[in-house]
């Protein structure tokens, strides 16, 4: 274990591409490079909020014990192995071209080797601007961080695919933002999250090159993305192996989104992890009552793009941006084209199987499709709590309808009309006909809800509390969130196994937020 400005930085990226050494940080286009040289901007008192010491034992760094050391955290000490850069990227956001983008607030503070020997990236968020920062600040303001933080930590104990964070620090200087568009800017305490990920690659980072016809470039990342990040593909002609691969890692992803009720926000190509995980946490939200019609952003409306039931089909949308980038580097595009509508076959696969786990079922039989989809179909129409509805259903038996309505009457939002009642027995009827025949014990049953269906969820109304109370100088919520996380679904931290409270509904922060955010 070495202190984080002791740590041997490797510099694997930077040594095998093109790059800008200029260290300048004025915005600009950056043609035939990979990345800019960026230094991050000093701050004025950083200060250590959280660190993640599970993270910190894997990545064999100690936790903090010194002032070099958060330092380093916020970006104003390098030490002697570092060689700080932005990655340059491209993107579709919101269906449209965008062209350059960037890391425009996040800057790679170098790649570490871990104590199981695999290679992680450490990124800077909040740590100044940068080539690609255009009209930005490259700044983060606490309430931003707080949510990065927080929730990556959250998904990954959730087992979803997911990038990490090793420490969140508080700068000491004020970042102007308007938070929702509005024309109100206001200043927010400043902070910066140093976040982990095996790497930060996005699909827009294949569409950069592309688009320019940067096509040597394109070809040398593909290859070293398949030997550095994807050693299992052996094949004299990979690139078609290596998308499905991405294809099916994205089809999970998606599913595993869908089984916790994570709702992204803003899904544009340049922030879809080529490794499968989730990536940019900016908007997003955890559904509270199930609707597949939410979008937590407020940029997203009122088309709703980007909403929870729309994930899946948009996730394909954008493989089809990275398969359209890949294009040039094959003679046919026919089996190109082939894998890519491989996803809907992957994805279903993947979604039936999420959905028998969190019924209990033993598994996915013909007419289980059918119990399923007429779920969907009730839970929409209903909108109970997602996250009470599942963990209310491993409890139940059945016995009359009176007594049905009352076991998930903890999980409604609102009373049910007659209708709604009749539809929501129907279906619980059905169901319990289904684990009659069901050929694991209960005992099984009931570990395999558990396994899939979380207590604790980080809802945005808890992390828009622990970050207000954080600003008035009490960390207690903060801490209380960053050890639930931790056992999600464990049935330890009762407080907040309930609904959304009425307050929140309309709250800013609890409910809509902005690419800001």
């Amino acid at each position: 274990m070495l202190p984080i400005s002791e740590v041997p930085f490797r510099k694997d990226f930077v040594n095998h591409f093109p790059g800008e050494e200029s260290g300048q940080i004025h915005s600009r286009q950056t043609p035939g490079v990979l990345y800019s040289k960026a230094p991050p901007t000093p701050v004025a008192d950083p200060k250590l909020i959280a660190w993640t010491q599970e993270l910190g034992e894997e990545l064999g760094i100690a936790a903090p014990q010194q002032q070099k050391d958060i330092d380093l955290l916020a970006g104003n000490y390098l030490n002697p192995t570092q060689y700080p850069y932005a990655a340059c990227y491209a993107g579709h956001q919101f269906g449209q071209w965008a062209g350059q983008l960037g890391d425009g607030r996040a800057i790679t503070a170098g790649e570490v080797i871990s104590t199981t020997g695999m290679s992680w990236e450490l990124q800077w968020k909040g740590a100044g601007r940068t080539a690609y920062s255009r009209r930005a600040d490259g700044r983060a303001v606490l309430r931003s961080s707080v949510r990065e933080y927080l929730m990556s930590e959250a998904m990954f104990h959730l087992g979803v695919p997911t990038t990490r964070a090793l420490s969140l620090v508080t700068t000491g200087e004020p970042v102007l933002r308007d938070a929702f568009y509005d024309g109100h800017p206001a200043y927010e305490p400043g902070a910066i999250v140093l976040r982990a990920a095996p790497s930060f690659l996005r699909f827009g980072s294949f569409e950069m090159p592309a688009s320019r016809n940067e096509l040597q470039h394109l070809r040398k990342l593909v290859d070293w993305t398949i030997e550095k990040h994807f050693p299992t593909i052996k094949e004299a002609e990979p690139l078609l192996p290596w998308f499905r691969e991405v294809v099916n890692r994205t089809a999970f992803l998606i599913t595993e989104w869908m089984r916790v009720g994570f709702v992204h926000g803003v899904m544009n190509t340049d922030n879809m992890s080529i490794l499968g995980l989730t990536i940019d946490y900016g908007p997003y939200s955890m559904l509270d009552a199930y609707d597949p019609g939410f979008t937590p952003n407020t940029t997203d409306l009122p088309g709703k793009r980007y909403a929870f039931g729309k994930q899946a089909a948009v996730a394909k949308w954008n493989l089809g941006c990275l398969a359209g980038a890949l294009a040039p580097l094959i003679k046919d595009t026919a089996p190109l084209i082939a894998v890519l509508d491989e996803y809907d076959i992957l994805f279903w696969e993947h979604y039936f199987h999420m959905m028998s786990r969190k019924l209990g079922l033993d598994t996915v039989r013909p007419d289980d499709q059918e119990l399923i989809n007429k779920l969907v179909q009730v839970l929409t129409q209903v909108k109970p709590d997602m996250t009470l509805f599942f963990r209310l259903l491993m409890t139940y038996e059945r016995t009359n309808e009176v007594d049905t309505i009352l076991h998930f009457n903890e999980a409604f939002y609102r009373p049910l009309d007659q209708d709604e009642a009749q539809q929501f027995n129907d279906w619980i009827v059905s169901y319990c006909h289904r684990m009659e025949c069901n050929q694991i014990s209960p005992k099984e049953r009931w570990e395999r809800m558990n396994g899939a269906n979380p207590y604790f969820l980080l809802r945005n109304y808890l992390l828009q509390q622990a970050h207000e109370q954080l600003e008035a100088g009490d960390a207690s919520l903060f801490h209380t969130l960053h050890k639930a996380l931790k056992e999600p679904y464990a049935d330890t931290f009762h407080q907040f196994f309930a609904r959304r409270p009425d307050w929140a509904q309309d709250k800013a922060g609890c409910s809509m937020l902005s690419c800001s955010s």
